[in-house]
């Protein structure tokens, strides 16, 4: 409690437990590997509009040195993540056409827009 954390989070620790940040290839996992991981939240999201998501690997690292920077850790993925699709979700159901979404590292670092592609029925 000395250092600020508040007694409801202390009385669920564990009487001796070390707390450390996450490495880039945990919030990689964290990304994509829970059941309700926020990739296959988008993917389930997008699938429902017809349009399959595809996240380059360079891009799921560069949302996880994203977190890294900004000292957030998992807790700011969904965010990061977010901020790339918020075009993409408005964009998507105007049309009914099957598509695909390409996420890429540039979409992350540099705010580029994703690459969308139409495919064949």
């Amino acid at each position: 409690m000395q250092y600020g954390i508040i007694p409801e989070i202390i009385g669920r620790l564990p009487i001796i437990c070390t707390l450390e940040t996450l490495d880039e290839d945990a919030l990689l996992r964290i990304l994509t590997e829970p059941k309700n991981a926020p990739v296959k939240q988008y993917e389930k999201l997008l699938a429902m509009d017809n349009v399959k998501l595809e996240f380059a690997e360079d891009a799921l690292r560069a949302v996880a040195k994203k977190a890294i920077e900004r000292k957030t850790g998992a807790r700011s993925l969904k965010g990061i993540i977010e901020d790339v699709m918020l075009d993409v979700m408005y964009d998507i159901p105007k049309s009914k056409e099957p598509r695909k979404v390409i996420i890429t590292k540039a979409c992350i670092n540099e705010g580029e827009k994703p690459e969308v592609i139409a495919l064949d029925k």
